[in-house]
């Protein structure tokens, strides 16, 4: 088989959405974009569920991804999320992304209405064969009720465009078995900041972080430490930010980490209903992580 494109190596940053209250902050999302690449990130995902997409009306998504992608010029890969639970859509959407100027698509398993495996292959073959660009499959069942099993991505991985996966089942011996399977055809990334570390140990490219919109370059300092052999400070860096990231995640992502930004002075606005603000207890909990790295 030819040699697949690797969409990126390293921490792609699943970007938050920054709004007003009646509409989209292009000047604090301009501002967190160049945070990111300052940081030195590997890429960066715009309107995938830390962006909030499924309160935002495509007028809006397709202004934020073209403005990304004004704004990073070619620096890194712009990755637009385009998942949703009609296929007719989603094909839609992956080809009005094509048309913005995206890199890439991340494309969610369907959720509510959700499908068999036999009907993954057939939705995302579907999208796979609705654009030129590589597209990587994001399996998240805690979100969508429903998993993408290793043997139904194994079939998914011989398609030419089918070039990657984000993998946030949290289940580890399913993990394993996504690389047993499928390694040696598309790129593995973690879905889950506190399990960068062990991806990498299996074979993995990297992580599609949540993380890194408050800590960049930390994050992908460690996907580069790991990269290069040092292990020992991939591993310190897992163990240093590991307690954030689980504050981070004490709410309903992106609840915490639209927060944290607000707190760093970076204007992500308000979430969107049924989004509500932190509680208390959690918000407490999340200061508190944020000056252990002064991020505060």
């Amino acid at each position: 088989m030819k040699q697949k494109l690797v969409p990126f190596t390293g921490c792609a940053t699943a970007l938050v959405t920054p709004f007003t209250e009646d509409g989209l902050n292009l000047d604090a999302f301009g501002a967190l974009i160049d945070f990111q690449l300052a940081g030195g990130v590997a890429g960066l995902v715009v309107c995938g569920t830390t962006g909030e997409p499924s309160t935002m009306s495509a007028d809006e998504k397709s202004a934020a991804l073209a403005f990304a992608v004004g704004r990073v010029k070619g620096r890194v890969p712009v990755i637009a999320g385009v998942g949703g639970n009609d296929t007719r859509r989603v094909v839609a959407d992956s080809r009005a992304a094509a048309d913005l100027g995206a890199d890439a698509l991340l494309a969610v398993t369907p959720y509510y209405n959700k499908t068999t495996q036999a009907g993954l292959v057939a939705h995302f073959t579907a999208v796979a064969e609705a654009t030129p660009l590589p597209i990587i499959l994001y399996n998240v069942p805690s979100r969508t009720g429903l998993n993408l099993a290793p043997a139904a991505l194994n079939i998914l991985a011989d398609h030419p465009r089918v070039a990657a996966v984000k993998e946030a089942s949290g289940n580890i011996e399913q993990i394993t078995e996504i690389f047993r399977l499928c390694h040696d055809r598309l790129a593995i990334y973690s879905g889950n900041d506190d399990h960068i570390v062990p991806f990498l140990g299996l074979g993995g490219e990297g992580v599609i972080s949540v993380l890194a919109n408050v800590c960049p370059k930390d994050t992908q300092d460690l996907v580069t430490a790991f990269h290069r052999g040092d292990l020992a400070q991939a591993r310190a860096l897992q163990f240093k930010l590991n307690p954030l990231v689980q504050a981070l995640f004490a709410e309903v992502n992106p609840i915490p980490v639209k927060t944290a930004l607000g707190l760093m002075g970076i204007a992500a606005g308000p979430l969107r209903l049924p989004l509500v603000p932190m509680q208390d207890a959690t918000l407490a909990r999340l200061k508190a992580e944020m000056k252990q790295l002064y991020l505060l």
